[in-house]
């Protein structure tokens, strides 16, 4: 291996997995080092430092410092309708909790990343409803602020919808020109029904009440240890109406915390009911 730039201490991994943990419930194993040491080591260009234990002291007394740490080592992949075979499911629930309660749905996209995720949940209902103002609110929030700011934009390159059907692309989304030539924005009815926050996940209280009929948490709980995975799913659970479904990623198993939540389907789980395992 080359020579690096800063010098990189077992002491300065350990630390930065502790932080990282305790801030945010991220479990970094030991494969992980190199990475850890290119992301983090932008931060140190541009805050002018020369060694990481210089960068981790300021990140204890630097608030804005330490959302770029974090924002840093959230690592931010998605795409457009990814994991295909939940939105069939989604579109089926939608149609049978709305036409059970007749009222506005509730849908929270826990991990939004960039907004390909809370975008394509709002695409099917608009499809489901037949409708550009179908009844449903969405919730896209995410622990990386910069991601959020992005999502919220609704701009993308052309690539990352380069294997949409065309006629979705055109009933969704509006061409750049000029300077924004190569680029597309999700149109303004779809943005209107998504909600962007930042939020993290880990933190001491949410700032929401009202029962969700689907929570999205794809591919997110693969970033925490089996407690802090159980500590996530038991907060979860009484925000989930009882009829509501949980939808996780393709490589999540919830077998450990089987008092809280069953597998009805292909990585699609329902609540246990309270108080019956």
């Amino acid at each position: 291996m080359r020579d690096r730039e800063f010098d990189f201490r077992d002491a300065d991994f350990e630390r930065i997995r502790r932080m990282i943990y305790e801030y945010a419930g991220i479990s970094l194993n030991p494969g992980k080092r190199d990475m850890v040491y290119s992301r983090v080591a932008r931060r140190l260009r541009q805050a002018g430092l020369n060694s990481f234990e210089a960068y981790l002291d300021r990140l204890e007394v630097d608030a804005e410092e330490w959302q770029h740490f974090v924002n840093s080592l959230t690592t931010n992949l998605t795409s457009f309708f990814r994991e295909a075979h939940h939105f069939p499911v989604l579109s089926e629930h939608a149609t049978r909790m709305h036409g059970s309660h007749r009222r506005t749905l509730r849908i929270w996209s826990a991990g939004c990343s960039t907004g390909e995720e809370p975008f394509s949940i709002a695409m099917t209902l608009i499809d489901t409803f037949g409708s550009w103002t179908p009844p449903v609110k969405i919730l896209a929030t995410d622990l990386d602020t910069q991601v959020v700011r992005h999502a919220a934009e609704g701009i993308y390159p052309m690539e990352r919808i380069e294997k949409m059907p065309q006629n979705d692309v055109k009933r969704f989304f509006l061409r750049g020109k000029g300077s924004r030539e190569g680029m597309v924005r999700v149109r303004p009815q779809v943005r209107e029904l998504v909600t962007f926050e930042s939020l993290n996940l880990l933190g001491p209280s949410w700032p929401l009440k009202e029962p969700f009929d689907a929570i999205f948490c794809r591919n997110v709980l693969i970033y925490f240890d089996k407690p802090t995975q159980y500590r996530l799913l038991s907060r979860f659970h009484p925000l989930l109406h009882p009829e509501g479904l949980l939808f996780v990623g393709h490589s999540e198993s919830l077998a450990h915390a089987s008092d809280l939540f069953r597998l009805q389907g292909k990585t699609v789980c329902v609540p246990v009911a309270r108080g019956r395992p």
